[in-house]
């Protein structure tokens, strides 16, 4: 790999990881587009460890708080929101980590596709403009129930959008995109589906990011190191400041941009393919 392809490749992990549009699509058709020949699996790994970087960096406060309040919920201390929320994570975790764990190698060989990533980006970019307006409207009637954040939110909640996760395994769907519309949908706000979602993304990466190393491990294959730490770098620096700027936009812009954006892709993708 040369210097201007772990560029192009860490920045798009980085930006895309964290924002409704599918950073998994995103790193399959940058090759096929460009020509390149795959990045490979250690690549992958290396990248996703740099937006694990980047999010557990930025909230790193709250990832402090939850992991104390929920050690004191496990020895009687009281449940509190933070404790719920911590709850709330590694719950929400399970149905994915297990679905992955089943799943791999069928959406490995079968989904991958360009067309199957135009299908989903299209398909879940209209769910998330429902979702996004359901929660507008929402929010302007004051007889619908008030809309709630990360700690508010009910099992049922939680429960919702841990299953919607699962879909996320098929590619061009989006992790993100796909937990925000399932948050969005069952009544949280904009700012509390993004940041539940972020959270929910911190088990997943690792969970992931185990697995790929592990298969890494099994190859056997020549390391370039130097490819791997400039990938993690770049993708780090890009995710921290993609979080930080869709979190501070997300009210004043919404969801729309990001729903015109997966429409214009997925229509691209089937016209070339």
């Amino acid at each position: 790999m040369d210097t201007l392809q772990i560029l192009i490749l860490s920045l798009v992990q980085g930006l895309t990881e964290f924002l409704p549009v599918s950073s998994s699509a995103h790193l399959i058709l940058v090759p096929q587009i460009s020509g390149w020949e795959d990045q490979g699996l250690a690549f992958d790994v290396a990248v996703h460890l740099g937006t694990l970087l980047a999010v557990v960096s930025y909230f790193r406060v709250e990832i402090v708080k939850m992991l104390s309040e929920w050690g004191g919920s496990l020895i009687g201390r009281g449940f509190t929101p933070d404790a719920k929320l911590a709850w709330a994570v590694g719950i929400g975790t399970i149905p994915v980590g297990l679905a992955g764990l089943l799943l791999k190698d069928y959406i490995e060989l079968y989904l991958r596709s360009p067309l199957v990533i135009a299908t989903t980006t299209i398909f879940f970019g209209v769910l998330l403009w429902w979702a996004d307006r359901k929660g507008e409207e929402q929010t302007s009637n004051s007889e619908l129930k008030p809309k709630v954040d990360e700690y508010q939110m009910g099992w049922k909640t939680v429960g919702v959008i841990a299953l919607s996760q699962v879909l996320a395994l098929i590619p061009g769907t989006s992790r993100s995109g796909v937990t925000m519309t399932a948050a969005l949908a069952m009544g949280l706000t904009r700012q509390g589906a993004a940041r539940f979602s972020f959270l929910l993304s911190i088990p997943v990466i690792l969970l992931a990011g185990g697995l790929e190393t592990v298969s890494l491990i099994q190859q056997r294959s020549a390391v370039d190191w130097q490819a791997l730490l400039m990938g993690t770098l770049f993708s780090a620096v890009s995710a921290y400041i993609s979080i930080h700027y869709f979190l501070a936009l997300l009210d004043r812009v919404g969801m729309l941009p990001f729903v015109l954006y997966r429409l214009l892709l997925g229509v691209a993708l089937f016209a070339i393919y």
